[in-house]
């Protein structure tokens, strides 16, 4: 067994301190909000998990208040169809009229995990996050890339494995109207949404896979663990056995390409990815890689029942401590932020949002979930 790396206090400050009353910034210089570069709703949809794992540990009054601000973000992102838009400057203008698809599908996982809270947050976030989701089902099925179908998948899968979080709280009695309440958040509408994504994504990965090849696409990019993470829940919904063996072979296929022979995890870097037949690029090692990798191991321990990815969960965890390529932590000790990962120089000494959000993340469900 390798040595575990010295755990740092995990300080939630940083985060607020790159959060105004708009939302958290996208980026930083060094660990000052860069305002030139606005806000995303990425981020603040990624922030609202991590704020739900912050107040569900500590019930801290600043992280029901971030919450607020990251579910008052993702609101006004919503256009009156019911996407979501994404860019937004410093001057709360959004720059465009509809996001990315990833966008769509991200934000959908942050709503559907809050929603899987709903037992520790208060009735109106819970109300509000029933109504974005709600409003933006018409678009799921739509999603053509295939990580945007995968987010969608692990957000909607929570709704429909959390008793309650289909229906709306009302705090005194009221007459409900059967057709009103049978046309909202429909179960077995996103229960068909799940699993016709979930065979797309099983379909694409058929026609990829092939000599020692077991992948969805010819290239491994970014938020790769997204794709067998959401088949394994998929397969928790449906009992697709075929779902369940895709992601198996999956992740493990992006296990053998991202843990070092010498014991410990290696993302896939940005600056030139993994194509098919070639080499992975070394550099730069990205946070949010650690952290989702970190999600789906955990998953399919329990869905596969397999304690091996627990460890490999576990190693993904001690990247950012500093059992890594480099041998250094990602911990900034004075602040608590994440630095913005690895590259071929050393360390990206800057501390953006995604950086500190996937910590965050990645720590609250290791140790307090």
């Amino acid at each position: 067994m390798i040595e575990a790396p010295a755990m740092p206090k995990y300080e939630p400050g940083y985060m607020r301190r790159i959060t105004d009353d708009t939302g958290i910034f996208q980026h930083t210089k060094f660990g000052v909000p860069d305002r030139s570069k606005g806000y995303t709703t990425d981020d603040n949809a990624r922030a609202l998990i991590a704020a739900v794992l912050m107040y569900n540990h500590s019930k801290d009054p600043v992280a029901l208040d971030l919450i607020h601000t990251y579910i008052s973000f993702v609101h006004h992102a919503q256009t009156a169809e019911g996407n979501f838009r994404n860019f937004m400057d410093y001057n709360r203008s959004f720059m465009e009229d509809k996001g990315s698809e990833d966008c769509q599908g991200r934000t959908l996982w942050a709503l559907g995990f809050a929603l899987s809270h709903s037992a520790s947050l208060p009735d109106n976030i819970m109300n509000t996050c029933r109504y974005l989701v709600n409003q933006a089902l018409p678009h799921v099925e739509a999603l053509s890339s295939p990580r945007a179908g995968a987010y969608a998948i692990i957000g909607l899968s929570y709704l429909i494995e959390t008793p309650g979080a289909l229906t709306y709280a009302f705090p005194y009695s009221h007459t409900p109207s059967t057709a009103e309440e049978a046309a909202f958040l429909p179960r077995a509408v996103i229960v068909d949404l799940i699993e016709k994504i979930a065979v797309r994504l099983h379909d694409q990965y058929t026609r990829y896979k092939g000599n020692g090849w077991n992948w969805f696409e010819d290239s491994i990019t970014y938020g790769n663990s997204m794709l067998p993470w959401a088949l394994l829940r998929a397969f928790r919904i449906s009992a697709n056995d075929s779902l369940k063996e895709t992601a198996k072979e999956g992740l493990d296929f992006l296990a053998f390409t991202t843990f070092s022979s010498k014991g410990y995890y290696k993302p896939i870097g940005s600056h030139g990815w993994l194509l098919r037949d070639g080499k992975a690029a070394p550099y730069d090692e990205q946070p949010i890689e650690a952290c989702e990798m970190l999600l789906a191991c955990r998953e399919a321990a329990e869905v596969l029942e397999d304690k091996t990815y627990l460890e490999q969960a576990e190693l993904c965890y001690r990247w950012y401590l500093g059992h890594n390529s480099l041998n250094m932590s990602l911990i900034d000790p004075q602040t608590g932020a994440c630095y913005d990962g690895i590259h071929a120089a050393g360390l990206n000494l800057n501390q953006g949002s995604e950086s500190i959000i996937s910590f965050s993340i990645a720590h609250l469900v290791m140790h307090h979930e």
